[in-house]
């Protein structure tokens, strides 16, 4: 049985949009921030991945304490949403210095361990039947979410920085409050009677599970670098052949494309299945970061930026899928805690893969060939899915 209230799904989907518009807010204004706060260039790394670092941490407390599975998760989404917001207020401290504003992207990035994870178990509860497309609705609110404070940065029309922190404490307030106002907890949820710390070990006994996450896994250790570096990718463009992009804009358009592709792969399995789909854009993806030196040197960034969009579509269509696998692997009143500790286990290897990136990025001899190192994740993860 479905929910009864055909407005749930857009509400979830609506508040995930709001709430993680938070994510890549400290990205879209990085130069604004090393302008304003005197920071290094090497400042884009350590501030995603503080977020990233926070994300982990507070995934990682929440799986261990079943915390979704064991209290409200609409409840839970709000404290999270407004205590987030909070913390992205942090960046407009008038005295910040590096290490307070990872501090703050850090408490933001653990917040979002309450929201992101804990969104995919609100859907979970009130859609059985077509939950990969419920899921591919909500995440591709995420990643219009995410790619949101570029657009705010792109318009040029001399607004301070500080509007987009404005704009996405306000999003993230919003979405907070529908959720609790609105959001009824589910006709398939099924809270869990006590603290049970041997769930986390548990999920991964099955096969099936043990698959679907360690393809996730492999999904990850592309996603959120490419995401990061999408910026430095269009730079590398135009210093390369001497143009002008708006990189705010463009880095939103091939972000969000992946709105589109997350809500066709969810259309997509249900007439060729989960699985197959999400070994479909995994490759796609993965022949991307191998073709991407290729691409950088074309002297045409129409060709360049259509190439990024396939990309950016490709990259995320998967992510959805994954988690609809994971879902459907595990015990229903465990389902909470194995996305959480999924996820957490997944963000893990974000942080490695923007750091080695990093390092590949800031050597001139590797620039252009940097991105190749991403394919490893699809790899991985086709050989994960094969197994399934």
């Amino acid at each position: 049985m479905q929910s009864s209230s055909k407005w749930v799904l857009a509400i979830i989907i609506f508040s995930q949009f709001c709430c993680t518009s938070l994510w890549f807010a400290g990205n879209s204004i990085i130069d604004d921030l090393i302008g304003h706060f005197n920071l290094s260039e090497a400042s884009l790394g350590d501030i995603s991945s503080s977020v990233q670092f926070g994300f982990i941490v507070g995934t990682f407390i929440f799986a261990m304490l079943t915390i979704s599975d064991r209290f409200s998760p609409s409840k839970v989404f709000f404290v999270c949403a407004i205590l987030g917001a909070s913390f992205n207020l942090g960046m407009l401290y008038s005295a910040n210095t590096i290490y307070t504003l990872i501090t703050f992207r850090f408490l933001t990035g653990f917040c979002l361990a309450g929201i992101y994870p804990v969104g995919m178990k609100i859907a979970a509860d009130h859609f059985k039947k077509g939950l990969g497309k419920s899921l591919s609705f909500l995440i591709a609110a995420l990643v219009l979410g995410t790619a949101f404070p570029y657009l705010i940065k792109s318009f040029n029309l001399n607004f301070k920085w500080e509007l987009v922190i404005w704009v996405t404490t306000s999003l993230a307030l919003i979405g907070g409050f529908l959720i609790l106002l609105f959001v009824p907890n589910g006709p398939y949820q099924k809270l869990a009677q006590k603290f049970e710390l041997s769930k986390v070990l548990n999920v991964f006994k099955e096969q099936s599970f043990r698959s679907a996450a360690f393809g996730y896994f492999g999904h990850m250790w592309e996603l959120y670098a490419f995401w990061t570096f999408v910026p430095v990718l269009l730079i590398t463009h135009t210093k390369l052949h001497n143009i002008s992009l708006n990189i705010a804009l463009f880095a939103f358009i091939i972000i969000a494309s992946g709105t589109i592709s997350c809500i066709i792969g969810g259309f997509l399995s249900k007439s060729y299945g989960i699985r197959k789909t999400a070994m479909l854009s995994i490759s796609i993806s993965g022949l991307c970061c191998l073709l991407s030196p290729l691409f950088i040197k074309i002297n045409s960034s129409f060709i360049f930026i259509i190439f990024l969009i396939i990309w950016g579509m490709a990259v995320i269509a998967d992510s959805p899928l994954f988690s609809t696998l994971v879902a459907q692997n595990c015990d229903a009143s465990s389902k909470g805690t194995a996305l959480t500790i999924v996820n957490c286990i997944g963000y893990s290897v974000t942080i490695i893969s923007i750091q080695v990136l990093n390092i590949l990025l800031s050597q001139d001899g590797y620039r252009q060939f940097a991105f190749m190192i991403l394919a490893v994740g699809p790899i991985l993860g086709l050989i994960n899915l094969k197994k399934s």
